[in-house]
């Protein structure tokens, strides 16, 4: 995978983006970083779905943020929202030197009230073309739920972690490693609640830690 990676990710990789990777490696929890074929996947998908307005949960240093920022047209508009600006702000010098600051709303928040305050306007129902998760597992069932209704029929979903170490396939918790232990039952109740959704088609892609895409059908 990583001779893969090196062949046909990285020569692709926009600099700025290898750049803010750089940027991150000492900043904590770095490994959070979006992986190069992973962007490129993200990226791909919005070029196929044509998506214009996308919404970010969970942003970190900003590396898919700024990769869909580089995509998407020059007057589409990203919802980006995370808890800590303080990452956000290790990215925001490389999202101004790309010049696509003008794209993107962040805001520090909690996810739930942004998407209910989002769904308080009715205009804004089924409008967005994409949607990208990487945060906490807890609420994925209650993101999943305004997601569905904000991203339009034919938009797609996109969940990271969902692999969550490979843990997903055990049955006992006691053998998941400590640092996973925690979110390992939201993970596994998320994906077969996935499984069972008949108002998505999905397929986990085996990049990361695990990547589901669901594409919504009515």
């Amino acid at each position: 995978m990583a001779i893969c990676t090196e062949d046909l990710c990285v020569p692709r990789e926009a600099e700025i983006l290898k750049e803010l990777t750089d940027a991150s490696a000492n900043y904590p929890l770095s490994f959070m970083v979006t992986s190069p074929d992973s962007g490129q996947l993200i990226a791909l998908l919005l070029k196929l779905l044509n998506a214009k307005k996308t919404i970010e949960i969970g942003v970190f240093t900003g590396y898919s943020l700024l990769l869909t920022a580089l995509t998407i047209p020059q007057d589409g508009n990203i919802i980006a929202i995370d808890v800590d600006r303080e990452a956000y702000e290790i990215g925001l010098p490389f999202i101004k030197k790309a010049n696509v600051e003008h794209k993107i709303d962040f805001i520090e928040s909690q996810a739930l009230p942004v998407l209910d305050k989002l769904l308080e306007n009715q205009e804004n129902e089924s409008c967005f073309g994409f949607a990208f998760v990487d945060a906490d597992k807890a609420n994925l069932k209650n993101y999943h739920e305004r997601l569905l209704r904000l991203v339009r029929v034919g938009g797609t979903i996109m969940y990271d972690n969902t692999l969550w170490g490979g843990t997903v396939a055990l049955s006992d918790p006691s053998c998941v490693v400590p640092l996973r232990q925690s979110a390992w039952k939201d993970m596994v109740e998320f994906n077969k609640m996935i499984a069972g959704d008949p108002w998505v088609d999905i397929s986990l892609v085996a990049l990361g830690d695990g990547m589901t895409i669901c594409r919504r059908i009515y």
